[in-house]
């Protein structure tokens, strides 16, 4: 039910960090569209479904652990409740992976935002001292005197 669309969003994060990790002429729109999502009601509705998810992550996990204890009460393992307990424990993992690879890919985003910011100022800091530099080279030559 869930598997499919689950596994679809797994591989569309993985493809996000792949444009992200390597320099690729994706990469800048990838970065301007996760900039936008971050300004205005984006943060408020990526937590809300982040949230969401997480919570029917903690209610997959949670029919897992009763179904287990059925199990375990009952002494005798149902064969419709091993399907559905493969079923449960694939859906949990694909939510628990792509919340994970959602974290990836927020942090991915600062960092690269972050080094393009240092790299700026890395910049402007070496224009000013050779323009310092050359100033002083002037400064310092000697003036002919006659």
């Amino acid at each position: 039910m869930m598997i499919q669309p689950l596994f679809g969003l797994v591989f569309v994060e993985v493809a996000v960090i792949l444009t992200l990790i390597f320099r690729t002429p994706l990469r800048k729109p990838v970065l301007m569209a996760l900039d936008r999502s971050k300004q205005g009601r984006g943060p408020v509705i990526v937590k809300s479904a982040g949230g969401t998810l997480f919570v029917v992550l903690v209610s997959i996990l949670f029919n897992v652990t009763l179904m287990q204890n059925r199990a375990t009460d009952s002494g005798t393992v149902n064969p419709t409740d091993q399907v559905l307990l493969a079923n449960h424990l694939l859906e949990a993992s694909l939510l628990g992976f792509s919340l994970f690879l959602a974290l990836v890919i927020d942090r991915l985003h600062y960092y690269i935002k972050e080094l393009r910011l240092l790299r700026k100022t890395l910049e402007t800091e070496k224009k000013t001292n050779q323009s310092r530099e050359v100033e002083n080279v002037t400064s310092k030559s000697p003036s002919k005197s006659t």
